[in-house]
């Protein structure tokens, strides 16, 4: 009598979830879209944080790079906005709801040219949430003309040559208050898995500008956000480690000195040194080193800047904890002797 063996346990995180809940649907992106290696590591970053899907909120606006909330956490609320208007969006879910996890899918398009304004006073205020750039250089969805982050000189498949200066997100977020900024590219794995880790441990707000290939329209000599060009000029600050805080601190990085950065949440990042000395907590020889490296185009990749000090929008304003909707009217509506106060004080 033959038997039949049970299939091995499913492996499960922290909270006691497998992998199935942190996937979302069949992507419909360009087979090897960049887009597409950054759904991966998200999901695995989420998983291995143990995120509860259900407090999570998927928020992005228009464009390929806004398909991308569709294809992880599958239990989780999302909302796809209009163009550009993703930061405003997420905004009101966080003011509404301070309790949320809020990840923003945004591209180059809709972040450095229509969603320009909206991501501007977003890094003002420090709203706490993460937003990830699909940073390609063209606008994917119609048929590939310049975005606002295409380098001088660039090169479209049509020959085509970029003139304008480009807009750099990171150099933006990090001068108008953003408190933690960070550059990967979509196809260097674990760099981009260890900023979207410390990202999800930190309170404030985390940019993310990850160089993602258009293998349709920008993967061809003469581009400039393509997977070759990225492989000879990306330059690596530093060599990332994470640690999270429910986890024993124990690091052994081999060679070269090593500084420790911790966060909100007690996680800690260790930045190895590679070849320069470099500390993500000065602001501004972080934007220097960003403006040098535009010079020699080269593109530095890793975690750029980090602010603990800061506070994130949501404790200038003093919000209660609970949910705004979940609150009763006795709460929220001033009673007649406040009101007539406040009457008296414009008189």
């Amino acid at each position: 009598m033959s038997t039949t063996a049970a299939p091995p346990p499913k492996k499960t995180n922290r909270i006691g979830l497998d992998i199935l809940p942190y996937r979302g649907l069949k992507t419909t992106l360009c087979a090897g879209c960049g887009h597409n290696a950054i759904t991966e590591r998200i999901i695995e970053a989420c998983w291995e944080m143990g995120v509860q899907p259900w407090q999570v909120a998927k928020i992005s606006g228009i464009g390929c790079s806004s398909k991308t909330p569709a294809y992880f956490l599958n239990q989780s609320h999302g909302f796809n906005g209009v163009h550009g208007r993703a930061p405003a969006i997420a905004t009101g879910a966080i003011l509404a709801n301070q309790n949320l996890n809020c990840i923003v899918v945004s591209g180059d398009g809709d972040t450095a040219s229509i969603g320009l304004g909206q991501f501007m006073h977003m890094l003002r205020r420090n709203i706490p949430l993460i937003y990830i750039i699909e940073n390609n250089g063209v606008y994917g969805l119609t048929k590939g003309q310049f975005s606002a982050t295409a380098d001088v000189g660039a090169k479209l498949k049509t020959g085509m040559v970029n003139e304008l200066t480009p807009v750099d997100c990171c150099i933006a977020a990090i001068e108008l208050g953003a408190s933690f900024v960070a550059r990967s590219f979509s196809g260097d794995k674990r760099q981009l898995s260890v900023i979207l880790k410390a990202s999800l441990a930190h309170k404030g707000l985390s940019v993310i500008d990850v160089v993602s290939p258009c293998t349709t329209f920008n993967d061809h000599d003469g581009s400039t956000k393509s997977y070759a060009y990225m492989k000879d000029h990306e330059e690596p600050l530093h060599e990332l480690g994470f640690v999270p805080s429910y986890e024993d601190i124990e690091v052994d990085f081999a060679e070269g000195s090593t500084q420790e950065v911790e966060l909100h949440d007690g996680s800690r990042i260790f930045l190895k040194k590679l070849g320069r000395d470099y500390d993500p907590t000065d602001r501004l020889r972080a934007i220097g080193m960003l403006h040098a490296a535009a010079q020699t185009s080269e593109v530095l990749t890793g975690i750029l800047y980090v602010d603990r000090s800061r506070p994130a929008f949501t404790e200038l304003l003093n919000l209660v904890p609970e949910p705004l909707a979940t609150l009763p009217q006795e709460r929220t509506r001033p009673s007649a002797e406040d009101l007539a106060q406040i009457i008296d004080e414009f008189r």
